[in-house]
């Protein structure tokens, strides 16, 4: 899942050294992936939230970080920590109807801890895109490269 070493997956990105992080999606078949590059590993798990809004809600900064939650994740596997940070934000969105506008997260040997802000739906300010069914370990990758670090996950649609 996790692999460390310069990672020759995609050279055509650009690097992010001094760069702020950034996101992007790929198509796969009937699926969407989701990439990311940061140069901490705070930066990229928090890229990786904001890639899944950005899948779920047209206009993601349409959403408002009105309200504010703490939550803690266990593991050590970064590829695992990864998938249930995402899959974690992805069930506050279909059972609770809960948008996150804003993330701060913090990664440790031992799992992560993060304050996600955000708000409820609002089908007169959020318009839904995808309807994001899963999050897959398919494609699952959190790599140290030369500038920071890269992730990609696929999202089942």
């Amino acid at each position: 899942m996790c692999a460390e070493g310069p990672a020759q997956l995609h050279p055509t990105l650009p690097p992010v050294t001094g760069a702020p992080p950034m996101y992007e999606t790929f198509e796969h078949t009937a699926d969407l992936g989701l990439r990311a590059r940061a140069a901490t590993l705070d930066e990229l798990f928090a890229a990786m939230a904001r890639a899944l809004t950005a899948t779920l809600v047209e206009d993601a900064a349409a959403i408002q970080p009105r309200e504010t939650v703490r939550l803690r994740l266990d593991g050590d596997d970064l590829g695992y920590l990864l998938f249930d940070w995402l899959n974690e934000l992805l069930y506050r969105f279909d059972a609770q109807g809960w948008l996150c506008a804003d993330f701060t997260v913090r990664v440790a040997s031992d799992g992560l801890d993060a304050e996600i802000r955000g708000e409820p739906v609002d089908p007169n300010r959020h318009r839904l895109d995808h309807e994001v069914k899963a999050i897959t370990y398919h494609g699952l990758t959190v790599a140290r490269t030369p500038d920071g670090w890269l992730a990609e996950v696929i999202v089942d649609i």
